[in-house]
């Protein structure tokens, strides 16, 4: 295995460089996964998979299963609005399919990997692009006007939902609705594999319900895992391997030549 820290692939105008950690296994012309935190769209890190899940765990594990990973960053709500990361997230995979290459990756058979809010914008990555395999979705929002319903005790306009669009959702339908995958699922959209905990307190799981229902009701290839008491981040669940194999044979039927 071999690793590059701190590659910068764009530079948005007035902003910080973005950068990605680029993993990838000793055998040439791996399938690439690219890494998307969660943070709620305000906060987190491209070095962290998930609070209390290490690089062995997660990084090193994706790689050891043969593929490359690029756990990339992407800008934050306090920085800019959406949809400028779907911008950041476009701009990762258009230096993965220029340069990939030379470091043994094959970006033609790539697969998004998010993780609640980086959850959301792999899949909408995944839905807005043709030369995607695979969404990895694990306990993203997914409908941004339903969440935008719910009493989280806060101020409306101090959700993160708001912070990342801009305003709450009620203010700005159009964008929330831009903004949540299940809304904007179609036909010919690449294949999903979800998971989410049924215990999640931050990130309903009725969320990834209705993300599976939208993607299936238009033929999408959908795999759905609930996991019995998981909570948001896997929280409470004792040994994360047997989510991370799931995860991993998908992302491997996908990006199959």
């Amino acid at each position: 295995m071999s690793s590059i820290f701190e590659i910068d692939f764009a530079q948005p105008t007035g902003f910080r460089p973005l950068s990605m950690d680029l993993r990838t296994p000793d055998a040439a012309g791996a399938p690439v996964v690219v890494f998307l935190h969660g943070g709620g769209w305000l906060r987190g890190s491209r070095k962290v998979f998930t609070p209390g899940i290490g690089v062995a765990q997660s990084f090193d594990r994706i790689v050891a299963a043969g593929f490359a990973v690029a756990s990339c960053e992407y800008r934050l709500s306090g920085e800019a609005r959406f949809p400028s990361q779907l911008d950041d997230v476009d701009a990762a995979i258009d230096w993965l399919r220029e340069h990939g290459s030379e470091y043994g990756a094959d970006a033609s058979r790539l697969v998004l990997w998010g993780v609640s809010a980086g959850a959301t914008l792999a899949a909408l990555t995944g839905l807005r692009r043709d030369d995607v395999r695979g969404v990895v979705d694990w306990f993203g929002p997914a409908d941004l006007v339903a969440l935008a319903e719910l009493d989280t005790g806060e101020p409306a306009e101090a959700t993160r939902e708001a912070r990342w669009l801009g305003a709450p959702a009620a203010q700005l339908p159009d964008a929330a609705r831009a903004a949540s995958p299940a809304l904007q699922a179609h036909a010919g959209a690449p294949a999903f594999h979800i998971a989410h905990g049924t215990a999640d307190d931050l990130v309903p799981f009725a969320q990834s319900e209705v993300l599976a229902e939208a993607l299936r009701a238009v033929g999408v290839d959908v795999e759905f895992h609930p996991v019995p008491g998981g909570g948001h981040f896997w929280q409470g669940v004792d040994d994360t391997g047997p989510l991370f194999d799931r995860a991993l044979d998908f992302v491997a039927r996908v990006t199959a030549t």
